[in-house]
């Protein structure tokens, strides 16, 4: 029996709930599981201490791409005289841009707000929440119990604690949408996805933006054609770019805002106005009275959790970036269907949470889209595969909007068209990612994109045209050698 077991002992099961389901967090892991509750009409109530929509609307996903679509309009404005224009000019305004970011966070807002979820049935609760015990959950010094608890409490900005911290102005990737006035020197400390986004975005706001990273390349988990591709556009755009650089100490001489780093063994200083840290993401674990219920966290930070996002606790799951592994929104929506399904239905059946086609993007100009695994994972993990190749810059579509770059670079296992993995780097890769997605999920191979209509002029055109080298390089000799014969008797 789930109450029968050893890790209860000690703890008072009330004798009736007020909830079916818990959750605490209303970021996306939270809402997709309070939302799930509510359609099966189960009892759910959603305790969120701070806002609705948690990072990905209020400083995540939707303030990052509102930056990054005014940052692009402005380049296309530069880039006027490649498209015939002439005397086009754009005089940004900084604090424009940010009052228009806010603007559509609020536009948004509606989408994940009290009014529309408690409509929906769902309790809306504001306050800090904290565990008593598996059932209880306090909030304001009111208790509330349920059968089923999930915990999708999110992550927050990680900042390396490093001398002279305290003298500098920074921010993070929470904070920096605060700011109104251009800052003319940022230094942005991290070459992945977020410090890549937010540093081109700046960049062609006019803001001088050095990046610096320890590592030798950004985006260090996509293969090293991808890394490549993105860096020159950096180099490009004007980024001052410093990779194996060791941030070692901040110091502030009199305003003079610069920091101490160590590059191939020599000290140098980067002078700055403010810095952004983009160094990574934690999770949200403390203060909620897990540790108190002995609640296990990972060497990662991450709650611990089984194939079923339950953690010791078999009634209490957690999802989303608190559980990990993948700090997607995305992610999180998909681990929350598990987590609702399974708190609610569990008794009867419970599954697994499928991360086996876990897609993502980075949007940078080029973006990048991936799905599965990359050359790099598949080398590591000792995974046969052939590697096919298609160059947007052959594309007519592409051509034709001036975006003529980038590639589609799709893996399969030797011998047959199964896709393991593809990389897509251009113009919208975010979007034309999708079809390889749904190919890998239904089981679709390379024949099968070669196969579907395409419409001409597209750019999802890369993807059957991929499909096509793929075809191209698994022709069969023999059989062609034959019917090569056999046109040349016809014409006798």
């Amino acid at each position: 029996m789930l109450f029968g077991n050893p890790v209860y002992k000690g703890f008072n099961k009330p004798e009736k709930f007020d909830n079916n389901l818990l959750v605490v967090g209303a970021g996306s892991a939270g809402l997709v599981s309070s939302y799930i509750a509510a359609a099966v009409k189960a009892k759910v109530t959603l305790i969120e201490k701070h806002r609705m929509g948690g990072d990905c609307l209020n400083t995540g996903c939707v303030p990052s791409k509102a930056l990054i679509r005014s940052a692009k309009m402005a380049h296309y404005m530069h880039r006027g005289e490649e498209f015939g224009l002439e005397n086009v000019q754009a005089e940004v305004n900084f604090t424009k841009v940010m009052e228009r970011v806010q603007s559509v966070i609020k536009q948004v807002e509606p989408h994940d707000s009290i009014e529309r979820y408690s409509s929906l049935g769902v309790e809306c609760v504001t306050g800090a929440a904290k565990l008593i015990s598996p059932w209880e959950v306090e909030v304001d010094g009111k208790r509330i119990t349920s059968k089923n608890i999930i915990i999708a409490s999110g992550g927050r900005p990680f900042v390396p604690f490093l001398p002279g911290l305290n003298d500098i102005t920074y921010y993070t990737s929470d904070t920096i949408w605060d700011i109104r006035e251009k800052p003319e020197k940022l230094l942005v400390v991290g070459a992945g996805p977020i410090g890549s986004e937010l540093t081109q975005a700046f960049t062609r706001l006019g803001v001088n933006v050095t990046q610096l990273d320890h590592g030798s390349r950004l985006l260090h988990r996509e293969d090293e054609d991808v890394s490549e591709l993105v860096k020159r556009q950096f180099l490009k755009d004007g980024v001052d770019l410093r990779l194996k650089h060791e941030p070692k100490s901040f110091h502030n001489d009199n305003g003079r805002q610069y920091l101490k780093a160590l590059h191939e063994g020599q000290e140098v200083e980067i002078d700055f106005d403010a810095v952004l840290f983009a160094t990574g993401r934690r999770a949200n674990t403390s203060n909620m009275g897990l540790e108190e219920l002995g609640i296990e966290v990972t060497e990662r930070g991450t709650l611990a959790v089984n194939d079923y996002l339950q953690t010791k606790f078999p009634n209490i799951y957690a999802c989303g970036d608190v559980a990990g592994p993948y700090q997607f929104t995305h992610a999180a929506a998909h681990q929350a269907w598990f987590a609702a399904v399974n708190a609610l239905f569990g008794k009867f059946k419970k599954f697994k949470v499928d991360y086996s086609v876990m897609p993502w993007a980075t949007f940078t100009d080029p973006e990048v889209g991936r799905v599965g695994l990359n050359e790099t994972e598949a080398k590591e993990q000792g995974i046969p595969y052939e590697v096919t190749k298609y160059g947007i810059d052959d594309l007519d579509r592409a051509i034709a909007d001036e975006e003529a770059r980038g590639f589609v670079k799709v893996l399969t296992k030797p011998g047959s068209d199964k896709i393991l993995g593809c990389t897509i780097v251009g113009y919208h890769a975010g979007e034309l990612i999708t079809e390889y997605i749904s190919a890998m999920k239904h089981g679709l191979g390379m024949n099968k994109i070669l196969g579907t209509i395409h419409i001409y002029p597209t750019l999802s055109e890369a993807n059957k045209y991929a499909a096509g080298e793929w075809k191209r390089a698994h022709a069969p000799e023999g059989v062609l050698k034959w019917v090569q014969k056999f046109h040349g008797w016809m014409r006798s």
